[in-house]
């Protein structure tokens, strides 16, 4: 599997780079990093794309990246996805994912929502794309950084349809 994994700001960006941590082997990552993004932090086990490079592999349906996930995903990010502004590999690699029909998955950092972002998020999702924010599930019962950072990856990767055991379950006692 293909994934490509955008950061697109500077709030959040350890999920982004703890989601590439957990990948498993059979998932191949190719990671773009805004200006912001790589102001904060370089990543250097993973290639990193140029915002810029639209002649990146990910720009062009015919490379076939199988999903795409956005995180941390700026509300100027989302807004320029949800408007069809393809400007630059971010944006145009989330068009490609949207006109393909493949999954993209994008997870915005900024609460509260604003009316604006809200209507983005449900023009999207009517597209198909998948608006995951980084929320904890508290009935995991995790009890550092770390086992919260664990569950939010592990929903994202239970979204985009890639295997994991980063959280504990839901079990029914009574089953």
């Amino acid at each position: 599997m293909k994934l490509t994994v955008a950061v697109t700001g500077a709030s959040g960006v350890q999920l982004g780079f703890r989601l590439l941590e957990y990948l498993p082997a059979h998932v191949s990552p190719y990671l773009i990093v805004t200006d912001n993004g790589r102001k904060v932090i370089e990543h250097e086990s993973v290639r990193i794309y140029q915002n810029d490079d639209i002649s990146a592999p990910m720009a062009s349906g015919s490379f076939r990246i199988d999903a795409m996930i956005v995180t941390p995903c700026s509300m100027n990010t989302l807004a320029k996805i949800a408007c069809g502004i393809a400007d630059n590999l971010v944006t145009r690699a989330a068009a490609v994912m949207i006109k393909e029909r493949k999954p993209l998955l994008l997870a915005p950092r900024e609460m509260p929502f604003s009316a604006i972002a809200l209507e983005n998020m449900l023009k999207l999702s009517r597209l198909g794309v998948i608006v995951a924010p980084p929320i904890a599930g508290y009935y995991s019962d995790h009890e550092t950084v770390e086992e919260m950072e664990r569950f939010i990856v592990g929903k994202w990767f239970d979204l985009l349809g890639i295997e994991n055991t980063l959280f504990k379950r839901w079990k029914n006692e009574e089953a």
